[in-house]
């Protein structure tokens, strides 16, 4: 009986190693997209060599699309709206023309407020407008330069 225990030990008891092993089932697909905007379901997605291998995948968007949104308030109550666009580091082009000027030095005080929060700025590109960058957009141009260096508007 001692053969026939030792070929059941032999079958049964060894342990199982190819449970640690790695299986590699192809590419696999990573989603670039952030969730923002319409259809961010699977449109971005590419597939990633390796990924399992990491263990750490680090998805870096380079190709982050800015969004400007254009707003024209016509009462304080706007400003909410406005700030959410602003903390989510989008552009804002604030046209004040057909605002009350009571109501419009509130909006400036309350988004340069927002703005300075976000480590953002805010410049005035026209009589009536300005615009609200996040911290990651810069604002260049000759306008205003050529605004600032004659102080037309301030």
């Amino acid at each position: 009986m001692s053969l026939l225990d030792s070929i059941k030990k032999g079958l049964f008891d060894q342990e199982d190693d190819y449970e640690d092993q790695y299986i590699d089932d192809g590419p696999q697909m990573v989603n670039n997209n952030n969730g923002i905007g319409l259809g961010a379901d699977d449109e971005n997605e590419e597939p990633v060599e390796g990924a399992k291998k990491n263990g750490k995948v680090v998805n870096i968007n380079a190709t982050t699309q800015l969004k400007v949104v254009l707003v024209k308030p016509e009462r304080f109550e706007d400003a909410s709206t406005i700030a959410d666009h602003l903390n989510n580091k989008r552009t804002v082009v604030l046209n004040l023309e057909s605002t009350n000027k009571e109501v419009s030095r509130r909006l400036v005080d309350f988004l340069s407020g927002v703005a300075y929060a976000n480590n953002g700025q805010i410049k005035r590109v026209a009589n009536s407008t300005f615009i609200i960058t996040p911290y990651n957009v810069d604002i260049m141009g000759d306008l205003l330069d050529e605004l600032e260096n004659n102080g037309a508007f301030y």
